[in-house]
């Protein structure tokens, strides 16, 4: 698979300086990490579930979460477990098509899928579930650990080992953080500090860290509007930047950490103007795509994955298909971005020093950026730089297109 995969080759050679990579669910941990992108959430307990995960793949998806937690009812549980295991059968059944019809017409590869992640709500369910899967286990990437906490993490992860032995394949974890003892202010020092012991012990199996900023907010009865960011309630941006501060160091001690749900998807009163500037837009039919966004309360999603970047987290967790490009198209490394990364990781500059970008508008200073510099590149690899005169609304346009 690769971001972008589900557009024209043709597209891709007229957007990309150098196109997004190719992966695979066995591709190193520090690959996957970066490329999760917008990770789309959907009920366990969908009729349709395969054919959700096939068409999802088909529009760009590469990365799903099945939910058995709170998108479900707690009654509806042991039928989304049961229907859940039905079709990974089905999603195996039709790749074995697939490849079966490549094979007899000399072609390769067959039905492509996203790297799929279950949530669950307890860590039993880890070991039974792998067990209930049976041999399309291989279909499975990971289980996603919901209220993670120093207690609740051991269990899960110790779950996670025990599947892993005896399914006899890779699985990876990605804790939620988002118990209330985390943003409660007098226990978040102790407890960001019981995750770090706990996800560090346990560091080859752990692919990122997702933050619950919705139950963060239900914790004081909150919930943001279309026209905030999950950085203008103070409450929850204070957490953030703990959460970076402690386990998003650069330093070989950090984790990916994703960034937070956007709730919204359809049109709603708006109270502020939009936030997207018209500019960017105003080329060929580019400002009917500037009203659709602004029409799906997409501007404030826009500016939220631009605030994540900027605060230290990469990729976020989605609710709804149509978030998934304007993630992805954002994720992509500018050509002055990938321009200055490679200047700033010139071997010659291993002695430091500071120099004028390329571009002509901004100092790189070769130690201070350099941590920087290697997470660009590294974003590089998986998003894609995009050529000199493409920017963002070319990207998304295309994306949207597929």
């Amino acid at each position: 698979m690769r971001h972008f995969g589900h557009i024209p080759a043709a597209s891709r050679a007229r957007l990309f300086h150098q196109e997004p990579a190719e992966f695979t669910a066995d591709s190193p941990a520090s690959t996957l990490a970066v490329a999760l992108g917008a990770t789309l959430y959907s009920p366990a307990t969908r009729p349709r579930l395969a054919d959700d995960v096939r068409k999802q793949a088909a529009r760009g998806v590469v990365s799903m979460v099945l939910c058995l937690e709170d998108s479900i009812a707690d009654a509806d549980v042991e039928a989304a477990e049961a229907n859940l295991v039905r079709h990974f059968r089905l999603l195996a059944e039709a790749e074995a098509e697939a490849e079966a019809g490549a094979d007899a017409a000399g072609g390769e590869g067959g039905d492509e899928r996203p790297l799929l992640f279950i949530r669950v709500r307890e860590p039993r369910q880890i070991t039974d579930l792998v067990a209930r899967l049976g041999d399309t286990v291989r279909l499975l990437s990971g289980f996603v650990l919901p209220k993670f906490t120093e207690t609740r993490g051991h269990a899960f992860l110790e779950a996670l080992t025990a599947a892993e032995t005896a399914c006899g394949r890779r699985l990876f974890a990605m804790p939620v953080l988002e118990s209330p003892e985390l943003l409660h202010l007098e226990t978040r020092a102790e407890t960001l500090a019981g995750i770090a012991t706990t996800v560090d012990k346990y560091r080859e199996r752990v692919l990122a860290l997702r933050l619950g900023v919705t139950d963060f907010c239900s914790a004081y009865g909150l919930r943001r509007s279309p026209d905030m960011t999950a950085y203008d309630v103070q409450l929850v941006a204070h957490v953030i930047a703990d959460v970076v501060n402690v386990l998003g160091r650069s330093d070989g001690t950090g984790f990916t950490i994703t960034g937070p749900v956007w709730e919204y998807f359809r049109l709603g009163e708006r109270m502020f103007k939009p936030q997207l500037r018209r500019s960017p837009f105003l080329e060929g039919r580019a400002e009917d795509l500037r009203t659709a966004l602004i029409e799906h309360d997409l501007d404030g999603l826009l500016r939220e994955i631009e605030l994540d970047r900027a605060n230290g987290l990469l990729g976020k967790t989605c609710i709804h298909p149509t978030h998934v490009v304007p993630v992805h198209a954002l994720s992509v490394v500018s050509h002055e971005e990938f321009s200055d990364a490679q200047d700033i990781l010139r071997p010659e500059r291993g002695g430091g020093g500071v120099m004028r970008s390329a571009y002509t508008n901004k100092m790189n200073e070769v130690k201070p950026h350099r941590a920087w510099a290697e997470r660009t590149l590294l974003r590089a690899e998986v998003f894609g730089v995009a050529k000199e005169d493409i920017g963002f609304v070319d990207l998304l346009t295309a994306g949207l297109a597929g």
